[in-house]
């Protein structure tokens, strides 16, 4: 029988069997036992990130038993899964992480958004990724990321957002992208993509809006099937490969409001003029040796004309062999003096015209003279054009003859109109133009002030069309260029559901905005009426939400400038005779900046490029004299009940999902017919405080999951013509609008689509 040693070293075995028992119970009783399976998949990912210079995963423990509460995280309560909580979504971007993408992560299977853009993860995609059959939102731009696309990218059914810009992936793009029905953003610029791009991809993705596979290395023919994008907007973007070959008819179909941008690629033959083509500019055709043809001011032949065309058969026209005789005699002398001195004599007879028409014009004007005793035409309220009239013409006037009487002459005169700054009225729509003495002797009417200052009037013009004229101030006399520029920019978002721009007026002691006048007041006077009830029918109201829905959308994708409104409220939305919506307001803080008083008002938060309207009225551009009882800024107004939350946050970056929330409290406030700030009932109030816009959407839901009636949601006005069908579903577009998550929310393009498809 063995025995054990009797060395003083050794130890009895059944106590050191003991130990190691005590041990292991010890290992599987810690808390990492205690997390839920998304829990250990959210350990893996900070397991595989190497370096965290922010710290941004440090509070990531495994003693923790409740990922929910860890940043970046957000979980939901989902009551058919066995763990209620679950994970939904992980946002941890820009934190510089170093490290790769694990794939554990796929086994999070209520995953909705992963959003990982800005660090510098290195490594593949992980093709286990996919097996997160939630997944929606994907987005890995502004990494270190190679290898290739996976082929499984399409797995997850829902998946809408797929943003793999700036990183280094290559090989060719999946043919299995045509699987993705859902996508509707799809963005691989900035990579090392090769190839051809595989035939049949485009027509299946039907839904897809935006489109970017720029700065890589595609080759081949473009896609003709590529025109079969039928719901692609804003810009396409296919420039920094290396296409080649003629540019194909079918990428006229795509939609109008496209934008296409073909360059630095082999692109060759003359541009088709068909379809939306003919609309681009010549800067999305630039840099291609071998194009030709309009918008680029290259011809298709060797002719000398510039407007020339190939003869038939590719041959060449020869010009030296049918003009050789003339050109190498060249003009005798005698020809060559009398031309000069045709030349001279009529360049001396325009000079004479010019010069006679100059002083005739200014003989006209000073038989007119200008009287400072004109009378307003509404006993008082017309002060505005007698000032303004006085400012501009009799001042200087007096002036002038103030110098005369003292020896002075014209040149003084002349010194006075530079130091004051000379007056320009600009039309920028040339089917609306009218001279600057209409504008002094027309009929003006207050309509309002706003809360910077700056009265709005209604003003007739001659021919009895009607505009809103808006001052904004005294300063700013030497930023013409910027104020005309801003204006011009604004005065080409033009749409049905727009107010325009159609002129302004500058001089160094005066801006005017010259506007369309809608002439039915706006949506806050006609929602809460003069008895504080609404008689808005339920045909009018969805007319109302699908016109601004429109207007927003055109705002968002189609605008030169693409515009952020930055404060929609019903008070910015201006209503005609036939209650057809116009949204008002937008650019207009950026020109009361330029033309404000003081330069300390330039950098006023108030007065920033998207800050609320600086119109306490809200809607005074081209809008009617609202009612009695609505012309005082309603509460909702004036505490901002209609921003999104993240836009109330100190220093933060306008995006458009900010006028995709404020749209749906307007919606919200439609369909139930209470203001924002109301106190509602089952509703607490917030640190005493009443109730915001997210109080409003927070009642909507609980009532939604109470499965309460419909008649205690909807506004009581339209009980008996409503449909429950119609009234559902523009509750659902509501709160998609309202999502807390800015990321969640639609473009306005999908609202606006989802409205349209309720039909009364």
């Amino acid at each position: 029988m063995c025995r054990l040693s009797s060395s003083p070293f050794s130890l009895p075995i059944f106590p050191l069997i003991a130990i190691i028992s005590t041990l292991i119970l010890d290992g599987l009783n810690t808390p990492a036992a205690a997390l839920s399976p998304d829990g250990l998949a959210l350990l893996a990912f900070k397991s595989a990130v190497s370096g965290d210079p922010s710290s941004a995963l440090s509070s990531w423990a495994e003693d923790d038993d409740d990922p929910c509460h860890w940043p970046g995280v957000s979980c939901s309560n989902l009551s058919s899964s066995t763990n209620p909580n679950r994970v939904v979504a992980i946002a941890v971007s820009d934190k510089n992480l170093s490290g790769y993408i694990p794939s554990e992560l796929g086994s999070l299977v209520f995953l909705r958004r992963l959003n990982l853009h800005g660090n510098l993860l290195s490594g593949s995609i992980p093709s286990q990724l996919f097996n997160a059959t939630s997944l929606h939102s994907l987005f890995l731009y502004d990494n270190n990321l190679t290898g290739p696309i996976p082929s499984f990218i399409c797995d997850p059914p829902r998946l809408q957002n797929l943003d793999l810009s700036r990183n280094s992936l290559s090989g060719q793009l999946p043919p299995d992208l045509r699987s993705c029905h859902q996508l509707q953003r799809l963005s691989l610029s900035g990579n090392r993509l090769s190839g051809t791009i595989p035939a049949g991809i485009w027509p299946q993705l039907a839904n897809l809006m935006q489109l970017d596979i720029s700065s890589n290395i595609f080759e081949g023919p473009l896609p003709p099937d590529i025109g079969d994008l039928s719901s692609l907007s804003g810009k396409l973007n296919l420039s920094h490969n290396r296409f080649s070959g003629p540019i194909p008819e079918s990428l006229g179909s795509l939609p109008p409001a496209v934008s296409l941008d073909l360059r630095y690629n082999n692109l060759s033959g003359e541009i088709p003029q068909s379809g939306s083509l003919s609309n681009q500019s010549p800067t999305a055709f630039l840099n291609n040796p071998g194009l030709c043809g309009f918008p680029l001011q290259i011809p298709c032949s060797d002719g000398t004309s510039p407007v020339a065309t190939a003869p038939p058969g590719g041959e060449e026209t020869n010009t030296e062999t049918e003009f050789p005789p003339a050109r190498s005699k060249g003009l005798r002398p005698g020809l060559i003096v009398l031309i000069s001195m045709a030349d001279a004599a009529g360049i001396a007879i325009i000079g004479i015209i010019l010069v006679y028409v100059y002083w005739k014009v200014r003989d006209r004007e000073r038989e007119k003279g200008c009287s400072c005793a004109g009378t307003s035409n509404l006993g008082g309220e017309g002060y505005f054009i007698d000032h303004w009239r006085c400012g501009h013409c009799c001042r200087r006037g007096e002036e002038g003859s103030s110098e005369e009487d003292g020896g002075g002459n014209e040149e003084s005169v002349k010194s006075a109109d530079n130091e004051a700054g000379e007056g320009r009225l600009v039309s920028m729509d040339k089917g609306f133009e009218f001279e600057l003495d209409e504008l002094l002797r027309a009929s003006a009417y207050v309509l309002g002030k706003g809360r910077m200052g700056g009265i709005v009037y209604k003003v007739v013009l001659g021919y009895g069309v009607p505009v809103a004229v808006r001052r904004l101030g005294e300063g700013g006399g030497q930023r013409y260029k910027e104020f005309a520029a801003e204006a011009q920019t604004i005065s080409k978002a033009r749409h049905p559901n727009l107010v325009r721009l159609r002129a302004f007026y500058w001089a160094q002691d005066e801006k005017l905005l010259i506007s369309d006048y809608i002439s039915n007041g706006n949506l806050a006077a006609a929602l809460r009426g003069r008895s504080g009830q609404s008689s808005l029918s339920w045909s009018n109201r969805l007319r109302i939400a699908k016109g601004v829905a429109r207007g927003l959308a055109y705002l968002h994708d189609c605008s030169p400038k693409k515009f952020i409104h930055g404060d929609i409220k019903p008070s910015n939305i201006l209503l005609d005779i036939n209650y057809n919506p116009f949204i008002s307001d937008f650019g207009l803080t950026r020109l009361i900046s330029i033309a404000s008083t003081t330069t300390s008002n330039v950098n006023d938060p108030t007065i920033s490029a998207i800050s609320p309207s600086s119109s306490s009225m809200g809607g005074f551009i081209g809008a009617a004299l609202p009612s009695s009882d609505a012309t005082t800024c309603s509460a909702s107004d004036r505490s901002g009940s209609y921003r999104a939350p993240e836009a109330r946050l100190p220093f933060a970056l306008p995006t458009q999902k900010w006028d995709v929330y404020s749209f749906g409290i307007v919606l919200l406030e439609l369909l139930t017919g209470r203001q924002p700030e109301t106190i509602l009932p089952h509703v607490t109030t917030i640190a005493g405080e009443a109730s915001s816009s997210t109080e409003l959407v927070k009642w909507v839901q609980k009532m939604f999951g109470k499965a309460c009636p419909l008649a205690e949601m909807v506004d009581p006005m339209l009980l008996t013509e409503v449909q429950t069908k119609e009234v559902v579903a523009a509750f659902h577009v509501a709160l998609v609008c309202t999502e807390i998550d800015p990321e969640v929310r639609p473009r306005m393009k999908a609202v606006s689509d989802d409205l349209e498809r309720i039909v009364q």
